[in-house]
């Protein structure tokens, strides 16, 4: 386990989780991202980058992130997930802020069948369930996502041969626009319940999608210390790139 900080005020404690084996598809620039805004705000940022045998402490983290990897990878890192389950359950529970992306999401289900029959346990954070298609559902995909009250259009890129089914516990994240989505079929993208997120969206999502980085610090702080409002940041080159992954999948502003 390897962790760095920052020192402000108020610091917001990451826990990253297996990024040597989940960070495809540039996804470690979530955290980047996620750094830099606290850092502008004046607020610290703590990360523990937790991988295969590393203990996970209950109640030491305001914001989990799990991203994606490849099938090898995955498969390594959902032997260890599991015995990390109970603690980011707990943390859920809690109120603790978890971003799950990919190969995330389907881990944080209740499992994932792969396409040779293999069935990977997941931590149940999230009430779903993901079974391998024979095809994989790939390009640009635009959601639109009801955060805490705001209507706002999601950006994103998704690469996954995943379908994924969500219970009666979990809301969608948002209704596709453009794009496949959990499963290709039934028009939902991701998962949401309390103060955790799932999805497909990457590419990394956060640096096209400030409303959701600021949701997640949001939550993150308030975990931490309360009630938070965040300052606006000025964030022109963050809608541009928005605007151009809209016009990318073929939609209008």
């Amino acid at each position: 386990m390897t962790s760095t900080s920052a020192h402000a005020t108020q610091t917001v404690r990451l826990c990253h989780l297996y990024p040597s084996l989940m960070n495809i598809y540039a996804d470690r620039g979530n955290i980047s991202v996620i750094a830099r805004r606290l850092q502008w705000r004046g607020f610290g940022l703590a990360i523990d980058e937790v991988g295969l045998g590393d203990d996970l402490a209950p109640d030491a983290h305001d914001l989990y992130y799990l991203g994606g990897g490849q099938d090898r990878d995955q498969n390594l890192v959902a032997a260890d997930l599991i015995t990390k389950a109970s603690v980011l359950r707990g943390a859920a529970d809690n109120g603790a802020a978890q971003l799950y992306v990919c190969g995330g999401i389907q881990l944080a289900g209740h499992g994932y069948e792969t396409v040779d029959g293999q069935y990977l346990e997941g931590t149940g954070v999230l009430d779903l369930d993901t079974v391998a298609g024979d095809t994989r559902l790939t390009g640009d995909l635009v959601i639109r996502a009801d955060l805490d009250g705001d209507d706002v259009t999601i950006v994103g890129y998704e690469n996954h041969a995943g379908r994924t089914y969500l219970g009666t516990a979990v809301d969608p994240l948002g209704r596709v626009v453009s794009g496949h989505g959990n499963n290709g079929t039934d028009r939902l993208e991701g998962a949401r319940r309390d103060h955790v997120i799932g999805t497909y969206l990457h590419g990394p999502l956060l640096p096209r999608n400030p409303v959701v980085a600021d949701l997640l610090l949001t939550w993150a702080l308030e975990h931490r210390y309360g009630s938070t409002e965040l300052r606006p940041l000025d964030d022109t080159l963050e809608l541009s790139a928005h605007a151009v992954a809209i016009e990318r999948a073929g939609q209008a502003r």
